[in-house]
């Protein structure tokens, strides 16, 4: 169930991200964009990171996707993804694995033909969307690779190569590198950490300003290879590390969509398409050589750049299943509360009232006229002298022998016990109720109290009272019978003529047919109406176990439905997820109260929309939850109180204590300051540093949202007068939340925690005969 929860929260954040931005206006870049990602391990970065550039970027389809790997498990070439591979190192071990990509790489000239021929595919690619971007002169090529992943080893190499073939279409290219870092324990820690070093050592030297690079990469059709050289100058225009650690030395929740995030941010901020009247000059533009100059040391040593995201919005997730849960909640609370019913109608719906007992009877006993078919039975021939000296029973005895009891018995009681040995109490009770609330039928609550022995007014303890009541007219019937048949025959009232023998005899016979057996009628009537009354007893304990096992069910669901909620909630941000339980359930109470009051008080339960939750848990939980979550989608979700834009709906949120419509309990300006302090607090830069006040440290900070709107111009005004770093915004008209973009660089590999911790594995590996590097380690700077 709570899969099935979580992916209807999922969906329905999607579509609503989509729904109350759908006025939003995307974004669009400026030049063209190659992302290029190296390593096996980069695979799900590069699916999210195309999402979301798919999701915010207008001209998304014109950006160019590749992915360099050395496992064929491991590249990606779907949705338009340009995918090489490097041959494979079977046999290399992880002494010889990272020096060993690196030899395949220049070994196999026929890999090497092959990256040519996809590069310049991408370069075409380009080209062929060029409608798509503002400029053509420059283009974006955007290096992702993973700190561990051994082949970071050939970063210089494809990059340059990259750089070499996209620069035959463009003035120019300027490059970036993102570099993601794991820094929590794994389960190959020491090695991973060793090639962290390695490669962080490597970055050191491809970043110093006297670097140099020539090698035989270009190949033409001919396999003619041509050199490609890098004048000295670092090889990145600027490089991000980004760690699933923040720099307070927590792990990052979802830190790979938050990596991610941060690559497609940085993309855009450096490299957004702005139509002219969207230029404000109050929006704190972004300069990358000003930052570039502002993170480098005096000596000329470049820094190092990381950065923190945070995004405010509707916690969509959150808000979907606590909807849910009260809109199953009220639902449940109107099952509960249903009309008056009197004793009478409580038996009157089960059948069980006189009038539905007396059919319950005609079809079990047969009709009484076949009694006077005995009238026809054989006598014996003894006339009334001798008769009316006997008893009744004394006078049949000598009349008929067995043959009236035989009759009676074969006629009526074999008759009686062949129809009630057929009779199902349960399919008679059930034809007469239904554990649906639609119209006036009682619903499984109503049911489960009405057979409940010890509630005030119930059913089983009225039909209990009608076994007790009908066993005692039984008894009564009995000792009537009993008292009948000792009568003198000669005292009982009917006619007699003198001397007329024979006429008097019939006379007995009639009197003792019709009022004996009439009156053993009686009593098989009780006794059948005793035995279906107990089985009815008994079938309705069975209902009450079987209603109280399904009353147990539904208030399981509601109690997983409740945990789901608050677990959503709990990992929701504290400020924006708060009164989430309060605020929606007055407004799913608001919304069934109108719905109820348009359509009809049971329309919640009609076919079409609920139906009779009880039956829908006749295959498991599963149906009742698909319904639920259709029903809600349909009928509460999709109403007004749901269309409105993140501030107006947090700042209902934040006064749901207060009258409904009164929304100056929580002023604007205070709302407005929490929401600032969460961006601010939840946007922590996501690299860990040994001292995070660093000597070079420099920060920007820039907010994704509408300038128009009202929350942004008075995040651009907070702490104007004693901020520190400079302050920026992006425009973009939207609704559905803003987000914050953090950038702090300056910052050097010897101030990583990661680096620290990594060398002593680095020079215990090297020492132990690992193969950490492809070129000669004496051409890269010490250790620091």
């Amino acid at each position: 169930m709570r899969e099935k929860l979580n992916q209807f929260a999922e969906t329905y954040a999607r579509a609503e991200e989509q729904l109350i931005g759908s006025g939003d206006g995307r974004s669009s870049i400026h030049y063209p964009a190659v992302f290029l990602f190296i390593g096996d391990r980069c695979g799900p970065a590069l699916q999210t990171v195309m999402e979301i550039n798919s999701r915010k970027w207008d001209n998304s389809a014109g950006v160019a996707y590749i992915h360099v790997a050395a496992q064929a498990e491991a590249l990606h070439t779907s949705g338009g993804v340009l995918g090489h591979l490097i041959p494979p190192f079977d046999g290399l071990d992880d002494k010889a694995r990272r020096s060993g990509l690196y030899r395949a790489f220049y070994d196999n000239e026929e890999q090497l033909v092959r990256l040519n021929a996809l590069l310049r595919q991408a370069s075409r690619q380009l080209a062929e969307y060029g409608k798509l971007y503002s400029s053509f002169e420059r283009v974006h090529l955007s290096v992702i690779t993973c700190a561990d992943d051994p082949l970071n080893a050939v970063v210089a190499e494809v990059t340059l190569l990259a750089d070499y073939i996209l620069g035959q279409s463009f003035k120019s290219v300027q490059t970036d590198l993102y570099v993601l870092v794991k820094e929590s324990p794994e389960e190959q820690f020491g090695y991973s950490s060793a090639i962290n070093v390695a490669f962080l050592r490597e970055l050191e030297w491809l970043q110093s300003p006297g670097f140099t690079f020539s090698a035989p990469l270009h190949m033409t059709e001919e396999r003619l290879a041509i050199q490609v050289q890098h004048a000295p100058a670092p090889l990145f225009d600027l490089v991000y590390l980004l760690s699933d650690k923040n720099e307070r030395g927590m792990i990052v929740p979802d830190e790979l969509r938050q990596n991610c995030e941060m690559i497609c941010h940085i993309q855009l901020l450096k490299n957004r398409s702005r139509v002219a009247e969207e230029y404000r000059p109050q929006d704190g533009g972004y300069n990358n050589t000003s930052f570039k100059n502002n993170i480098m040391t005096d000596s000329g040593r470049a820094g190092y750049v990381s950065a923190g995201f945070a995004r405010v919005k509707r916690p969509n997730e959150s808000i979907a299943l606590t909807v849910l849960y009260h809109f199953y909640t009220q639902l449940l609370e109107r099952m509960k509360s249903g009309r008056d019913w009197s004793s009478r109608d409580k038996l009157t719906y089960f059948g069980l009232d006189a009038p539905d007992r007396a059919e319950l009877l005609n079809s079990l006993v047969p009709e009484p006229s076949a009694i006077r078919d005995m009238m026809g039975l054989m006598t014996s021939g003894i006339g009334y002298a001798a008769l009316k000296r006997m008893t009744l029973q004394e006078a049949e005895e000598a009349l008929f022998g067995e043959g009236c009891r035989k009759f009676f018995r074969q006629n009526f009681e074999e008759a009686a016990a062949e129809r009630l040995r057929s009779f199902d109490a349960e399919a008679w009770l059930r034809s007469r109720t239904s554990l649906s609330v639609a119209g006036a039928e009682a619903g499984i609550y109503e049911l489960l109290e009405w057979t409940d022995e010890q509630a005030a007014g119930s059913v089983l303890g009225a039909v209990r009272n009608l076994v007790r009541d009908t066993a005692n007219d039984l008894a009564v019937s009995s000792a009537e019978l009993e008292a009948l048949y000792a009568a003198s025959a000669e005292d009982q009232p009917f006619q007699r003529l003198p001397l007329m023998d024979k006429h008097n005899t019939r006379n007995l016979i009639r009197y003792l047919t019709e009022t004996v057996y009439s009156h053993k009628l009686h009593m098989l009537r009780l006794h059948t109406e005793l035995e279906a009354l107990r089985r009815c007893e008994a079938a309705l304990e069975r209902l009450h176990k079987q209603t109280k096992a399904l009353a147990a069910q539904l208030e399981q669901v509601k109690l997983e439905l409740r945990t789901a909620a608050e677990d959503s909630i709990r990992l929701a941000d504290q400020y924006t997820g708060q009164n989430l339980f309060e605020y929606y359930e007055h407004v799913a109470a608001e919304i069934m109260k109108e719905i109820e009051n348009k359509r009809g008080k049971q329309v919640l339960f009609e076919e079409r929309f609920m139906g009779s939750p009880a039956e829908l848990l006749g295959s498991g939980t599963d149906g009742l939850v698909d319904r639920l979550i259709l029903t809600c989608h349909s009928l509460i979700l999709g109403a007004e109180p749901f269309k409105q834009t993140f501030e107006e709906e947090l700042l209902r949120r934040a006064n749901v204590a207060s009258d409904y419509d009164n929304r100056q309990i929580v002023p604007q300006d205070e709302l407005f300051k929490r929401l600032y302090r969460t961006l601010e607090e939840n946007a922590v830069i996501n690299v860990r540093l040994l001292d995070y006040t660093h000597e070079h440290r420099y920060e920007e900070r820039y907010f994704f949202g509408d300038y128009e709107g009202e929350f942004l111009p008075y995040a651009l005004g907070a702490d104007d007068s004693s901020r520190l770093y400079k302050t920026g915004f992006v425009h973009e008209k939207r609704s559905s939340g803003v987000e914050k973009l953090q950038l702090m660089g300056g910052f050097h590999m010897e101030d990583l925690m990661v680096y620290r911790n990594g060398k002593t594995y680095y020079e215990t590996y090297s020492a132990n005969g690992y193969e950490l590097h492809g070129i000669a380690a004496g051409r890269l700077p010490e250790l620091r």
